[in-house]
């Protein structure tokens, strides 16, 4: 009877361990859902998405399907304003708390907060001219001060972002040399083994972000130049975005 249990077991207990891994992973998404970042990624993927099939050309103009994809487009971009009513809030509170060391990190942090913080602060009016609330006629003016803003927070937070980096990279160079030090006396230094792993994970997202302020830019200065110009052709375009969407939708993940 003992042997048929201890066999019984294994089975017993990868079964609970999938099970736990499945309510983790639902835990993960119910929170992760709960968020309005991360609910508002999972539409920036499903547009972005959309208009790349739409960009390619894949779908014939006249098939229904391809109006209805537009349709669906149009419908997630409105619907993705309404998840910015009040988020420049963030960007206030997050300038109120930065610490910051000198007069270059306090202008950067003004331009990098303050031009998001302006740009989502302009996208809940948008929303509303588009929603039929107010005259629709102030919308590019305002689509234009929104561009704008949204381009200076990301020449702002790409610089900022550069500068952790680098300090990032310092730190890094610092462990990697302790390290060798200690190995070539024979010292065992799992502590450090530790830090070094988490600090270039902490590398490896700055740079993901830097990457995603860049595509979204991208998509700023088109919108700025009304779509004319180079890395304005709308696949270009549509790839950027759900460039973007995916690393935040990735960073949001590992955040919860």
């Amino acid at each position: 009877m003992d042997a048929k249990a201890s066999t019984v077991a294994p089975s017993q207990t990868a079964t609970a361990q999938s099970e736990s891994k499945g309510k983790d992973f639902l835990n993960h998404l119910e929170v992760y859902l709960a968020k309005r970042d991360g609910v508002d990624k999972l539409l920036k993927i499903s547009r972005y998405a959309t208009k790349i099939i739409l960009a390619s050309s894949i779908l014939p103009e006249t098939v229904p399907l391809t109006r209805q994809l537009k349709s669906f487009e149009s419908s997630v971009g409105l619907s993705r304003k309404a998840f910015r009513l009040g988020k420049f809030v963030q960007d206030v509170n997050a300038l109120r708390n930065s610490h910051l060391d000198s007069k270059e990190e306090i202008l950067l942090s003004v331009i990098a907060y303050g031009g998001e913080g302006l740009y989502y602060f302009v996208e809940q009016f948008i929303w509303l001219a588009k929603s039929g609330l107010i005259d629709a006629k102030h919308s590019r003016n305002l689509q234009k001060i929104s561009a704008w803003a949204e381009l200076i927070g990301y020449i702002g937070s790409i610089s900022l972002k550069l500068r952790d980096l680098k300090r990032i990279k310092e730190d890094e160079a610092c462990l990697n040399s302790s390290i060798e030090i200690a190995i070539s006396r024979g010292v065992g230094r799992t502590e450090e083994e530790e830090r070094r792993k988490k600090l270039r994970e902490k590398k490896l997202m700055k740079q993901l972000s830097v990457v995603q302020d860049i595509a979204d830019g991208l998509m700023a200065l088109a919108d700025i130049r009304d779509g004319k110009g180079r890395f304005t052709d709308p696949l270009v375009l549509s790839c950027a975005g759900l460039l973007s969407a995916l690393i935040s939708t990735h960073k949001n993940w590992v955040s919860c």
